[in-house]
């Protein structure tokens, strides 16, 4: 059979010519690359697909001898379709970390001796509370010295009952709420009431309302700041409200001989110091100075007791300034 010419159309088992082997082989390479890496995202007869669908080679030359070029010579690639692997989510369900039953109010040993231990602590709080309530209706009623003298209960009650639990044991956040309430009730409203209720007659009623107002509003300030601050063992920020009515009732007690509106301002310079961020000393850093220190109060205090007072509280007011120039000056 007389061989054809090139320029003849080839059938499938035609020869090819020696200056073109290696052009099939190219073609074939470059159809699998293309195949492999073009993407496609729509058929031929119209049925789109996603854009993630990847075109898979055709095997095109399936039916081809390779008598020619060996059976082995050239491997198939075959493309796999792989799945994108998604990262690790957190479960999406809320996990719900509140207690299922009822939080107890003692935490620890619930015996009946710590049960009587933390009753009393919380009586101590509630009487302090009802002391501070009896002090409001003695100053409604004019008995300005007798509400005095309820508030420095209170005060002493106060100290009380955190000495007891921290003796017994019976510390407690509800015992911490319930002192944060009492003292509130004693301290933020008792103590302005009973102001208000000795400026009457030496100071305008306006004045006095606003000064009685505001220490309430401080007490109130102090205390929830306090609540949710952490605790210095040395020192106060700002001048406690335990403090602050202990100073307001001893002023009403010994009667000092100021003017209304001098005593309006010191109220309200005492308020602000509720709010201050100065440090104050404690009790227990007071109690550990010289005793040298101690003998100038006292023999002031037999000489004129209402300047020795009014030293005193003006002297540990200036303290705090004086504590935070010199912590800003160290650090």
């Amino acid at each position: 059979m007389p061989r054809a010419p090139w320029r003849r159309r080839r059938t499938t088992d035609s020869p090819r010519p020696a200056g073109r082997r290696w052009a099939g082989p190219l073609r074939r390479s470059g159809s699998l690359a293309r195949q492999v890496l073009l993407v496609r995202v729509g058929r031929r007869d119209g049925d789109l697909r996603t854009a993630t669908d990847v075109m898979l080679p055709e095997r095109r030359y399936a039916d081809r001898p390779r008598r020619r070029y060996g059976l082995n010579r050239f491997q198939r690639a075959t493309v796999e379709t792989v799945a994108p692997v998604a990262p690790v989510l957190a479960p999406t369900v809320p996990v719900d970390e509140s207690p299922t039953g009822p939080i107890p109010l003692l935490p620890g040993e619930r015996t009946l001796a710590r049960r009587m231990q933390f009753a009393l602590v919380n009586a101590c709080t509630l009487a302090s509370l009802m002391l501070g309530m009896g002090a409001i209706f003695l100053a409604m009623q004019g008995e300005v010295r007798i509400a005095a003298l309820l508030l420095i209960a209170c005060v002493l009650l106060d100290g009380l009952d955190g000495a007891l639990a921290r003796r017994f044991g019976v510390s407690s956040p509800f015992g911490a709420q319930m002192d944060s309430l009492a003292d509130m009730c004693s301290f933020g409203l008792a103590a302005p009431v009973v102001v208000y209720a000795s400026l009457a007659g030496s100071a305008p009623t306006a004045a006095a309302a606003v000064v009685a107002a505001l220490v309430a509003a401080c007490a109130a300030i102090r205390l929830a700041r306090f609540n949710v601050s952490p605790k210095d063992g040395r020192f106060f920020c700002g001048v406690p409200t335990t403090m602050a009515a202990a100073v307001l009732a001893l002023a009403v007690l010994i009667d000092l001989p100021l003017p209304g509106l001098v005593q309006i301002a010191g109220v309200a310079l005492l308020g602000f110091a509720m709010v201050s961020s100065f440090p104050y000393a404690k009790l227990a850093q007071l109690v550990k100075l010289p005793p040298w220190v101690w003998l100038a109060p006292v023999v002031g205090a037999l000489i004129d007791v209402r300047l020795t007072f009014a030293l005193i509280v003006v002297g540990y007011l200036v303290s705090g300034p004086g504590l935070w120039l010199r912590q800003r000056r160290t650090a």
